[in-house]
């Protein structure tokens, strides 16, 4: 069975937010669009929430505007397939009972969209690869920022989203838009 990961789709991205980023709205159609299929095929949802610990930067704080979900989005009431959980760091299955509550549903891959590709994204698809879970990426429900190092250089917030979804292509994933695949 597949399960549907919503990491971070919270207003802290929005171009309001404090950590906007690339192409947001055509981000959340996409995610909008994988949970009406999700909940279709009566798949699970697993909504996860990233809380910024009190010594961190001022975004993501538990009870903002910023930390909730973007407008429609979260785990619909009365729906136990869709659930809802926390995260302080990078991955979603550090610290939460994600996994637990993937493998009491007898889950063996995952469907993986959300913010950032490079960051959150990323950590959440290596964890579920490591936890033996088959991995799939919608690279169109998945956004970066630019970024840029003195003495690395810098890239666009495409580039970074390139180049995180081949990284974890090479660890095994495998990433899709819509209905084809295009690596395996």
């Amino acid at each position: 069975m597949q399960a549907l990961i919503i990491v971070d789709a919270q207003n802290e991205f929005s171009p309001s937010g404090k950590r906007p980023a690339d192409g947001f709205t055509h981000v959340v159609r996409v995610i909008d669009l994988r949970v009406k299929e999700a909940r279709q095929k009566g798949n699970p949802i697993a909504w996860v929430r990233h809380f910024n610990k009190p010594a961190e930067t001022p975004a993501f704080i538990p009870g903002s505007w910023g930390a909730d979900f973007i407008p429609g989005f979260g785990p619909k009431l009365g729906e136990e397939n869709e659930k809802e959980f926390i995260k302080e760091v990078y991955g979603a299955f550090t610290g939460s009972n994600i996994g637990e509550w993937l493998d009491y549903l007898k889950v063996t891959e995952v469907l993986i969209v959300g913010f950032y590709t490079h960051g959150c994204v990323s950590t959440t698809s290596r964890e579920a690869i490591m936890r033996g879970y088959s991995v799939f990426l919608d690279p169109d429900g998945t956004s970066s920022v630019a970024m840029k190092y003195q003495g690395l250089g810098e890239l666009s917030a495409s580039e970074v989203r390139r180049s995180a979804l081949l990284h974890l292509v090479s660890m095994g994933a495998e990433v899709y838009s819509d209905k084809e695949l295009i690596y395996s």
